[in-house]
């Protein structure tokens, strides 16, 4: 289990970096735009080559490296709050690199989300892999109907867009999370049984599935509302078929515990993707990143 935590965490700060160091990246690109107006092609391709930028994409392949690590090794009630707390690491790190002032709130919410996923480590058993044949075409479907519905009506709505967007990216990437879980092939390793795998094409397709519902939350809508809709998508669904249908167990006794701690850890990262410093990370290049203490 140590080595999944370990996976989970290194995949939470993987992520939380590469956001900074793309929002660096981006800022550090002067603008040919007026004021108000859309950064322009010129400038988004130039910071999208910065070394900040480049090394940001590098780590948030990494970090999904560590997350398909963590999600095949720990149950995902545990492994997918910690993964989600890369936006702590974002927040955290955009006061010592991007000037960022975080207020008593956010730094309230940082301590809930640190002490419950302590918690979570504690009350956590042994990951499941209970499960049917079924489920494997499951991810797939349900990964593509999403998908597929989320591109044809999102972009046409009007209100609650950001929402109902970062909702359904965080969904895709609770369904990859599940896939990975229940992935053949692997261990041991056998081509064959990995290529004939649906739960394979399911993780290849909700991967970037998830990055583009969450692109077109963040082009829709507020980011705030958008990263704490992602946040409780990719969290609660597979956190809730880990337990009810792969078998994700804690340990005796600590049942009480561990649903406390995962709802104090998602309510936390809420409140976090809510600060004005992940607003103004996510929109790196429009406006500088705020102070967030009242005042």
């Amino acid at each position: 289990m140590l080595i999944g935590i370990l996976a989970a965490v290194f995949a939470a700060l993987a992520y939380g970096t590469a956001s900074v160091l793309q929002a660096r990246g981006a800022q550090s690109v002067e603008d040919t735009g007026g004021p108000g107006e859309a950064p322009s092609l010129r400038s988004t391709i130039t910071a999208m080559l910065t070394v900040s930028f480049l090394a940001g994409m590098a780590l948030d392949g990494i970090g999904f490296l560590g997350n398909m690590v963590a999600a095949r090794m720990i149950p995902l009630f545990l492994a997918q709050p910690i993964v989600s707390a890369n936006l702590v690491v974002t927040v955290v790190l955009a006061t010592l690199f991007l000037h960022a002032r975080l207020s008593v709130r956010d730094w309230t919410a940082i301590a809930v989300v640190v002490v419950s996923l302590v918690l979570l480590g504690f009350a956590a058993g042994d990951e499941g892999h209970e499960h049917e044949w079924w489920l494997h075409w499951a991810v797939l479907v349900v990964g593509a109907a999403i998908l597929g519905l989320g591109a044809a009506i999102l972009p046409r709505m009007q209100g609650r867009v950001a929402v109902l967007a970062g909702l359904s990216g965080g969904v895709l990437f609770g369904v990859l999370a599940v896939a990975v879980r229940i992935l053949d092939g692997l261990d041991p390793f056998d081509l064959g049984e990995l290529l004939t795998d649906p739960a394979l094409y399911a993780i290849i397709l909700c991967g970037p599935g998830g990055f583009y519902m969450f692109t077109v939350a963040l082009q829709k809508g507020s980011v705030s509302a958008a990263s704490a809709a992602l946040v409780v998508g990719e969290t609660v669904v597979p956190g809730v078929i880990g337990i009810l249908v792969l078998g994700d167990t804690t340990r005796a006794g600590w049942g009480a515990v561990a649903v406390i701690a995962f709802v104090a850890a998602v309510a936390g990262a809420v409140v976090v993707a809510m600060s004005p410093v992940v607003e103004a990370v996510e929109r790196a290049g429009e406006n500088p990143v705020p102070d967030a203490t009242p005042g």
